[in-house]
């Protein structure tokens, strides 16, 4: 089997993969609707929340969308915090429906600096929302979002969250964080195939709401919370991958949350600790990198792209380049989800075959 050690999507067990064959059943129907229940209530019991949680079915970018249109108006003002790729996107998609947006960007592979988010909310006082990537895969960098939040909330802003490679990997208690809307994706440490989004959403959201007036059909949560109380969605859901979804749910439980946490850490650990080994530098800032990918610096004399093609071809192991201007500067290594000390003993283990075939070391 591929050694798939990208962000996203990742590798599914057999039991997730095989209950997707399962034949469809009528979405408007009993059974569905015991599906749906069970689902949502082991969500809400890893996402550690009592809010409410809905599932939608497209991918994690429909699921920013969603956050956006459901608590903003246009004209808004916005404190978007970015660290990344996907923190520029969660921007720019509120910029597209017509928030006016405030960017608070900083250089890739740091972390965001919550004293600079301070100072930011202190000169911005209209801010309604701060916009933050929990987890940016792009670099390989892990917010302090509990520190975040409890700036946030000094300033009494809503904290939108992106959480889409964070939830279910990473420690991220939505309610004693106080995370008015929280996003995640079926395709990161949920070990199912992309298709699912899940969405928790606060009382102080669900006021914002009833004010919102950014345009929104497909993504409406007032939709989806009317829905719910019937067992259903408003719209045909990702049937299989909500089959996936049960079956994964049951095994994050029995594994426990600070179990999941600790195993991402061990599994995080082992893949730093084996690149530096290998003479290779992490793109991360110290005490800020990701347990879910890990980010590293391509040496001068690296050839990333040959590099890539020979883990692939030759090893049957598929790594992540670097995204827009870390083209060629970065590759990742994911390991969320369903991933075992075996696979990155592997990863490294090919490095030292690899790495001088692609110009480094030997």
């Amino acid at each position: 089997m591929t050694n798939l050690r990208i962000p996203g999507p990742t590798p599914c067990p057999d039991e997730v993969l095989k209950a997707m064959g399962r034949q469809m059943i009528n979405h408007r129907g009993p059974e569905f609707a015991r599906s749906l229940d069970d689902v949502t209530n082991k969500l809400k019991q890893l996402f550690q929340t009592r809010n409410d949680v809905f599932m939608l079915t497209g991918s994690g970018t429909g699921g920013l969308e969603a956050a956006v249109v459901n608590v903003l108006s246009p004209g808004d003002k916005v404190l978007s915090v970015s660290i990344g790729v996907f923190g520029e996107r969660f921007a720019a998609i509120a910029k597209q429906f017509g928030a006016d947006v405030i960017p608070l960007n900083f250089e890739w592979g740091k972390a965001a600096k919550v004293d600079e988010i301070r100072q930011a909310l202190k000169d911005n006082p209209q801010v309604k929302a701060v916009l933050v990537t929990h987890n940016e895969t792009s670099t390989g960098v892990t917010n302090d979002l509990s520190a975040i939040s409890s700036v946030v909330k000094e300033y009494g802003k809503l904290l939108v969250v992106d959480a889409i490679s964070s939830l279910g990997s990473i420690e991220l208690p939505v309610d004693e964080w106080q995370c008015d809307v929280t996003v995640t994706g079926s395709q990161k440490g949920w070990m199912v195939p992309p298709g699912l989004i899940m969405v928790a959403v606060s009382e102080a959201a669900w006021e914002a709401n009833a004010e919102a007036k950014m345009p929104r059909f497909y993504w409406d949560f007032a939709k989806a919370k009317s829905y719910l109380e019937k067992g259903q969605t408003p719209w045909t859901p990702a049937i299989s991958v909500i089959f996936a979804l049960e079956v994964a749910l049951d095994m994050l439980l029995k594994e426990g949350i600070s179990s999941i946490v600790a195993r991402h850490a061990h599994i995080a650990d082992k893949a730093r600790s084996g690149i530096k080994a290998l003479g290779l530098e992490l793109f991360a800032e110290d005490g800020y990198a990701s347990n879910t990918v890990t980010s590293v610096v391509a040496p001068e004399r690296l050839n990333v792209k040959e590099m890539l093609r020979i883990l692939r071809e030759e090893h049957d192991i598929v790594l992540g380049g670097g995204q827009q201007s870390m083209s060629g500067k970065i590759f990742r290594i994911g390991h969320l989800g369903w991933v075992t000390d075996k696979d990155i003993d592997d990863v490294l283990h090919a490095f030292k075959v690899v790495l001088p075939q692609a110009g480094f070391g030997g």
